[in-house]
């Protein structure tokens, strides 16, 4: 199998790379650019912790294929801050005490993330509905909705 030139934007700057066409985007983003945010769960796009910002949408880098960014954008956790300072919403999840174990941390923010782009304003509801596709194993969803909404006051 040939190897495809894929261009996007990651995390905001412009990169390319020649990688397998069967290559997963979870797999390309964490062993060819290190980006260990992006956590491998249930491998089948049902547990969010892979969760990636694709074009301002929430995907599960696990059932997405690498040359499927090509042309677009990808936002992982490791893109958020700027400047050494956490971004608004990470640093609410830590204002609410939402980060527990921290597996599912990753996904949860970059769902959050999505949302607030989207809609800066969201209600509990659309917070809730925004986290559906993540599944926290220490059950702390109070804490979570509490920091998005935290963070879409600010």
């Amino acid at each position: 199998m040939e190897k495809v030139k894929i261009v996007f934007n990651l995390n905001y700057k412009d990169v390319e790379i020649e990688i397998y066409p069967n290559t997963r985007l979870i797999d390309m983003l964490r062993e060819q650019f290190n980006l260990t945010s992006v956590k491998e769960g249930c491998s089948e796009g049902e547990c969010g912790a892979c969760t990636v910002v694709l074009d301002d949408e929430p995907v599960t880098s696990c059932v997405v294929l690498a040359p499927q960014v090509h042309g677009r954008s990808v936002l992982t956790l490791e893109g958020l801050s700027e400047n050494g300072e956490l971004d608004k919403l990470q640093q609410a999840f830590i204002d609410a005490g939402a980060v527990q174990c921290g597996f599912c941390t990753p996904g949860m923010i970059l769902s959050g993330k999505a949302l607030l782009m989207r809609k800066p304003n969201p209600t509990e509801e659309e917070i809730k509905q925004s986290i559906s596709g993540n599944l926290c194993r220490c059950t702390g969803y109070a804490k979570i909705v509490d920091a998005i909404q935290i963070a879409s006051q600010k």
